[in-house]
């Protein structure tokens, strides 16, 4: 069988406030092309498919062709809810759209239940493990301790027992929407740890041919069988470097897995210069990055006059400006963004008692301060 997965669409989300919509209508035309072309036999989705709970209007109806398209070829399509997405809005309809072979899995009570689909070599079962918030499923999983790996671990022993009731030789696939040991993540990913832990082992999947991971915004190989296809688009500078795409996976008779990656269209190349601003200008090394979208960062000691309408003259797609001057590294005037870059909002909330205490907080001030942000966390997973 072969699986086409691909995952964190975020429909509706612009790029420095530039719109992407066009940008994934034409992934969307990409997606149905590969499809047709290359013989899929079922679509997978791992998550993520809307930037946020409540999508713009645009968003909904771009997801709705989508949906239509994908359901015009008659291909089965499994897609999952992710972190971004409202759970209880995506899987509206869900009985409905099934019957027209696009399957939404947005249901934490139902990752046993699979999508089995069939090819001349006997049935496939595709489980989807929506995006499982620790603080909202504790309970229906019956774990005492909210945490990602206990939750996912109970949500694929539910997986592994329905797959060992089945007849031998049947075959399977998890979707999964979670932040998997090894993975790189990038800076336009929404942070999900909970209690100062996100990551899960890829042990956790054992006992399954293949594991399409969502969440993660650069396709990476994990294990042979587990896998993220990474984000059709750039959400992020810190993307620059990234080859988008999604795999094609190919399921053999025995559960053997092929992979192949599949480039996405991508509307313009991301860079990242760094250095003084007249050196950037006149810089001839630079010259191949007029049409891409520019981040710069200025190294000046002084802030130039009109550095952006400076930097627009060569390079006219900049969207970000950063300046980090030329200190010494104790110089008290190192910019707050630098400060706080890599810490999570957790360490943040910790040095920022410390500085007006002169004194950091306590075990106990820290499982306060944990149980807020994740509060904040589990009310927008609830929205």
């Amino acid at each position: 069988m072969r699986v086409l997965h691909t995952s964190d669409w975020h429909l509706g989300r612009s790029f420095h406030r530039v719109n992407m919509l066009g940008a994934q209508a034409d992934f969307i035309d990409h997606l149905v092309t590969t499809v047709r072309e290359r013989a899929v036999d079922a679509v997978v989705v791992a998550g993520d498919v809307y930037d946020r709970a409540v999508p713009p209007l645009a968003a909904v109806e771009l997801f709705d062709t989508a949906l239509h398209r994908l359901a015009d070829l008659g291909v089965p399509t499994v897609m999952i809810s992710g972190n971004h997405d409202s759970a209880r809005r995506l899987g509206v309809g869900a009985g409905l759209i099934g019957r027209a072979g696009i399957h939404l899995r947005t249901d934490a009570a139902a990752c046993g239940t699979p999508v089995v689909l069939a090819d001349t070599h006997g049935d496939v079962a595709f489980y989807g493990l929506p995006y499982l918030e620790p603080a909202l499923v504790k309970g229906q999983f019956g774990v005492e301790r909210a945490g990602h790996e206990t939750v996912l671990a109970a949500a694929m022993e539910r997986v592994r027992a329905d797959l060992a009731a089945r007849a031998p030789g049947t075959r399977s696939v998890v979707l999964a929407h979670a932040f998997v040991t090894g993975g790189e993540p990038s800076d336009s990913e929404r942070d999900i740890a909970v209690g100062g832990v996100a990551a899960v082992p890829a042990g956790v999947f054992d006992g399954v041919d293949y594991v399409a991971l969502g969440h993660l915004h650069g396709s990476q190989t994990i294990t042979d069988r587990v896998r993220y296809s990474g984000s059709p688009l750039p959400y992020s500078f810190s993307e620059a470097n990234h080859r988008k795409s999604m795999w094609l996976v190919d399921l053999g008779a025995d559960g053997t897995v092929g992979a192949e990656r599949v480039d996405c269209p991508v509307p313009r190349p991301l860079a990242r210069i760094r250095g003084r601003l007249d050196a950037l200008l006149a810089d001839p090394e630079l010259e191949r990055h007029q049409e891409a979208w520019v981040e710069a960062t200025l190294t000046d000691p002084v802030r130039p006059a009109e550095p952006m309408a400076r930097l627009t003259e060569r390079f006219p797609h900049t969207l970000s400006l950063v300046f980090d001057p030329e200190r010494a590294p104790e110089d008290p005037g190192l910019s707050y963004a630098r400060r706080l870059a890599g810490r999570s909002d957790q360490q943040i909330a910790e040095d920022f008692v410390a500085h007006v205490r002169a004194a950091g907080p306590d075990e106990s001030e820290q499982a306060v301060l944990r149980a807020a942000f994740d509060a904040v966390r589990v009310e927008e997973e609830a929205l």
